[in-house]
């Protein structure tokens, strides 16, 4: 039997049923991707959410202060060290762009301040000046720092991120705290509405003509003359 028939036979003679060659085990699954690394608590600041959102308030603020002070140094340095194909104008815009977007995130920490004070069943505003006045400290530079020092801590900083999302937490709790506070007040009383004009009332009808009675003839008294007789002389 040639071999071709051999094989022919052999594949004939195999049970239908017979299973089939086991298939390779499927690829393991993906790993999950990692979930973000959470963002750093910034050194030194308040871990509560409105002390810590005031503390950024404070550090942006100090920031800003710094502008005038510190942009001559600034552009020393931008126009001494000058990155091949980049124009010095472009690098400087930079820096106005950074104040137009502090100022935005200030009204933004200011707002979310104000939404906690508001809120809170007890004066807080003290704590949150405290926790300013600590977060602008961070810029109060000491003796030995030269104005270049300073000059580069001011070009390379950044609002921590943490700051704006503990904003967006703390006043979206604190309006809902408010809201709260709001429904289980109580009800305010409707506004008057004026009263209406009473209907005018239908005049009383008129009293039945009162009868006056007959006068009752007087019947004289014994002894007394009648009237109708000549008293005797």
């Amino acid at each position: 039997m040639s071999p071709f028939a051999l094989l022919f036979a052999m594949f004939l003679a195999q049970p239908a049923d017979a299973p089939a060659a086991a298939e390779p085990p499927p690829a393991e699954a993906a790993a999950a991707p990692a979930a973000p690394a959470e963002e750093p608590w910034p050194t030194g600041a308040p871990r509560d959410d409105y002390p810590f959102v005031a503390w950024c308030y404070g550090n942006l603020r100090g920031y800003l202060d710094l502008h005038d002070e510190v942009m001559p140094e600034v552009t020393r340095i931008e126009s001494t060290y000058r990155p091949p194909g980049r124009k010095l104008a472009d690098d400087m815009k930079v820096y106005a762009d950074m104040q137009k977007g502090g100022r935005a995130q200030l009204k933004t920490l200011q707002a979310a301040m104000t939404a906690a004070e508001q809120a809170s069943l007890r004066p807080i505003n003290t704590v949150g000046a405290a926790a300013v006045k600590r977060g602008h400290a961070i810029w109060a530079a000491g003796p030995g720092v030269t104005p270049a020092r300073k000059a580069q801590e001011w070009m390379s900083w950044t609002l921590p991120a943490r700051c704006e999302t503990v904003a967006a937490t703390l006043e979206q709790r604190a309006k809902l705290m408010g809201a709260s506070f709001r429904v289980n007040a109580e009800p305010e009383a409707p506004p008057a509405t004026p009263a209406e004009a009473p209907a005018a009332e239908a005049p009383p009808a008129a009293a039945p003509p009162v009868e006056t009675p007959a006068p009752v003839p007087e019947t004289p008294a014994a002894g007394a003359p009648s009237a109708d007789k000549p008293t005797p002389n």
